[in-house]
């Protein structure tokens, strides 16, 4: 007799570490620029408003190949599909470190975007694959955990790889794309081999554990929407369009604090070395913060209050940190509002897999990401340009916390639909 928990277990330790360490990588390699741009603005004559256009074309290409990247996964299978991802998108990476002038620039970002579309929502869509309902809230949060990782050793990496200036004759800002490009290649390679593109072809599950999970999938899923002919009619679902409206709220202010927390953290007076170790704390915070509320959320049934009250946290902390003059104060409520961005979205990621299921969620699911993610297009455009505006650091904290509350009470009404339609399915 098959053991539910163990496994569970059995799938979650072959799968989530290294599909978070995968993550990592890609976290990493999506925020180099920002560690790139102390020397690479310089160096290549460019504006600073040049430079912040450049990077923010990153999603657009993601916003437009994010769709059909993930209806290919379903065709090819995810570890071609994902090696396919990693190695191109480690490549163009690569190419950055070469980078001659503003247009090359513009183009090779854009680039970026279109070859790592997919991933995110991809890795989502394979957990739909491997994990019953009860336990995908916890494993998106731990897959996203990585991404605080990211945000925890990124900024001592990219300065440790700036102080490699000159050597072998490569500026550091070149450094900071080789380095980071490489590493993505070789996981692209090592993924061919090592993913299982579904738990039917799992060799590590033996008959029993897989007809397990099968039939316990095949329960779930009865009576969603497939669109199993065509992904693309997920995207006319009304809920699939307000959930990608309202997941922009999330991405938006995760970016832009992420991109502003390090410039506040220096308007306290210390130095770079000591910017970088306390921009760790908030990220460890925020670890904390994806594991304890999905877990919480997976034990009921109602899971909206945990997107909406950490949204809501979140608001009001940024919009605290604005009010208040103290540099501590402030940088506490930043740290309460980076856990609340965060923690509520694996549990906002388990929610279309309880309508979607096949082609269909993998283009719903991916519809609602690349949405979102244009979420980061305007933070790296519109917060700028409010610093610009006013001269002040902190009033861009009010612009975010107004997107992320509007998500909040947005997510409100996703949780109203669906439950409407499980009333009427009933």
């Amino acid at each position: 007799m098959v053991s539910e928990q163990q496994l569970i277990s059995k799938i979650t330790w072959r799968l989530m570490p290294f599909l978070g360490v995968l993550y990592l990588i890609a976290y990493i390699d999506r925020q180099n620029v920002s560690f790139a741009k102390l020397d690479m603005v310089s160096a290549l004559g460019m504006s600073e408003y040049a430079y912040g256009l450049g990077a923010s074309l990153f999603f657009i290409g993601y916003f437009l190949f994010e769709v059909p990247s993930n209806l290919l996964l379903t065709r090819f299978g995810a570890s071609r599909w994902f090696a396919r991802i990693m190695i191109s998108w480690g490549i163009v990476t690569i190419a950055l470190a070469y980078t001659q002038n503003a247009t090359m620039f513009y183009i090779l970002r854009f680039l970026l975007g279109v070859c790592e579309a997919g991933f995110f929502p991809g890795v989502l869509y394979l957990l739909t694959l491997w994990f019953p309902e009860d336990y995908r809230g916890r494993m998106v949060g731990l897959f996203m955990i990585f991404s605080a990782l990211a945000n925890a050793v990124g900024a001592p990496l990219g300065g440790t790889l700036l102080d490699l200036d000159g050597l072998l004759g490569l500026a550091g800002w070149e450094w900071v794309f080789l380095a980071t490009g490489v590493p993505a290649v070789i996981a692209g390679i090592v993924t061919l081999f090592y993913l299982d593109d579904t738990p039917e072809k799992a060799k590590f599950l033996n008959d029993e554990e897989k007809k397990w999970l099968h039939d316990r999938l095949a329960r779930e899923k009865s009576g969603m929407d497939e669109h199993s002919d065509n992904g693309f009619k997920a995207l006319l679902n009304p809920r699939v369009l307000v959930m990608a409206l309202c997941y922009i709220g999330f991405p938006l202010a995760a970016y832009g604090l992420s991109y502003w927390l390090p410039t506040i953290v220096k308007g306290f007076g210390v130095s770079n070395t000591a910017n970088g170790f306390i921009n760790i704390i908030p990220w460890v915070i925020v670890a904390v913060a994806l594991w304890a509320v999905p877990a919480a959320a997976d034990k009921v049934a109602r899971k909206t209050p945990y997107i909406v009250i950490p949204a809501f946290v979140g608001a009001i902390s940024l919009a605290l940190s604005a009010i208040f003059a103290n540099p501590t104060l402030q940088f506490v409520f930043l740290c309460v509002a980076a856990a609340g961005i965060f923690a509520g979205q694996p549990v906002f990621w388990s929610l279309p897999s309880r309508f979607l299921k096949g082609a269909g969620a993998a283009a719903g699911i991916a519809a609602i990401n690349s949405v979102g993610n244009l979420g980061g297009f305007i933070a790296q455009n519109v917060v700028p340009w409010i610093k610009d505006e006013t001269g002040s650091n902190i009033l861009p904290m009010f612009f975010l916390a107004v997107c992320l509350a509007v998500a909040g009470v947005l997510v409100i009404i996703v949780g109203r639909m669906l439950a409407a339609r499980q009333a009427i399915s009933v």
